[in-house]
């Protein structure tokens, strides 16, 4: 079996769960006997892996393809060709463009494209070859922006589904989802749960140890600083916790365009010499906020899945998350909460800091969950619905 799989990023090149989604599924699916090639839309350094890479703006260039090129991009022939676009919209298209011109040049059996960015390319493809195309659907516009979608975005997502073979999506929540707002045939959406890696451990970071021989407790909230994570119910929560344990750090890792609204947030509840923002991290800094960590929140809106959470559940830490997210379907060793619950939540996590026994228990049980959560299972059953696609 040979897969095109086009996707926007990937480590260390990416901005939050989908990259690293991509990553390791694509991963999951060679070491399994896949060949799959992942196309980014530009040349990037990205470390070696199991799966071959192509990038788009290698396809831009006409004089590599010849007459071939010329084919592929006749029906984009209003778009100028460059290696990227002015904007967003146009980077997407250009991909799209580029996407038919790398299967015309590729052998393989199916396509499979990750989130809207990269559905055009997955439509350009299908249209010159013929072969079946997955859309796989990690987050839509509806999560993003609380229902009030950006209609070209909205359309794009649409779009893709709609032209799919098949449909496959990160959670059940994720599903009703499309089959609501999208008007898709549940039949052809399948639902793939995401997984999580055996976690990286590293020495704690010395600021944290300092803070924790002084007697202090540390809540975590990992995601970008937007509308659909939450951040804002966190503050909330975090001011409600001082006032019983003033002994209490919060750290928020991530960025976003919510970020400085954030940081105002915190000054304006009077709590920011408690709450500590740290940017965007990634790898050991972000394993050791893990590990250091007395309990991970993740207050998400809407949340198509969550991964940040089984990455916190497998180094062991306790995990609170909203109800309104897709990997509560597979972390039943959690804490669940509606987002707009900022008394229960308050309650809940007051109890994790405060009894040590739930702490180590919630913990244990939630890495232990994780453990039976595989990249192998995830592309075993993208594996089965290739399979189904070809047979229609």
């Amino acid at each position: 079996m040979n897969v095109l799989m086009f996707g926007w990023e990937l480590p260390p090149h990416n901005s939050g769960g989908l990259g690293i989604a991509c990553l390791h599924l694509a991963n999951a699916l060679a070491k399994g006997g896949v060949e799959v090639t992942f196309v980014l839309p530009r040349a990037i350094e990205v470390a070696a892996h199991s799966f071959a890479l192509a990038f788009a703006d290698d396809g831009l260039n006409a004089e590599k393809r010849g007459e071939r090129v010329a084919s592929a991009y006749s029906s984009f022939g209003s778009i100028a060709m460059g290696p990227f676009g002015d904007d967003l919209f146009e980077e997407v298209e250009r991909y799209a463009a580029a996407g038919a011109v790398i299967a015309a040049s590729q052998d393989f059996d199916v396509i499979h494209a990750h989130d809207w960015l990269s559905f055009g390319a997955g439509i350009e493809a299908a249209r010159v070859t013929g072969k079946p195309f997955i859309a796989h659907v990690h987050a839509t516009e509806i999560d993003r922006t609380g229902n009030n979608p950006n209609p070209l975005i909205y359309a794009r997502e649409k779009e893709g589904m709609a032209a799919a073979n098949n449909v496959i999506t990160v959670s059940n929540f994720t599903k009703s989802v499309v089959t609501s707002n999208y008007g898709i045939d549940p039949s052809r959406v399948e639902v793939i749960h995401n997984a999580v890696e055996d976690p990286a451990y590293d020495s704690l970071l010395p600021t944290l140890v300092s803070y924790k021989n002084l007697g202090y407790r540390m809540v975590l909230f990992v995601g970008r600083m937007t509308l659909q994570k939450g951040p804002d119910y966190f503050l909330k929560v975090a001011k409600r916790i001082l006032a019983y344990k003033p002994r209490t750090l919060f750290v928020m890792v991530g960025s976003g365009d919510r970020e400085g609204q954030v940081i105002q947030e915190a000054s304006d509840l009077g709590i920011s010499d408690k709450v500590i923002f740290t940017g965007f991290l990634r790898g050991r800094e972000l394993a050791s906020l893990y590990q250091s960590a007395d309990v991970f929140v993740m207050p998400s809106v809407s949340e198509p899945f969550g991964i940040a959470a089984l990455e916190a559940a497998s180094h062991g830490t306790p995990v609170l998350i909203s109800k309104q997210s897709g990997v509560s379907e597979v972390l039943s060793h959690a804490l669940t909460v509606d987002f707009w619950d900022v008394d229960d939540m308050t309650d809940k996590l007051l109890s994790v800091l405060k009894y040590s026994s739930l702490q180590q228990s919630l913990g244990a049980n939630g890495q232990s969950q994780t453990k039976t959560l595989r990249w192998s299972d995830a592309a075993r059953k993208c594996l089965t619905t290739y399979q189904q696609a070809l047979q229609l």
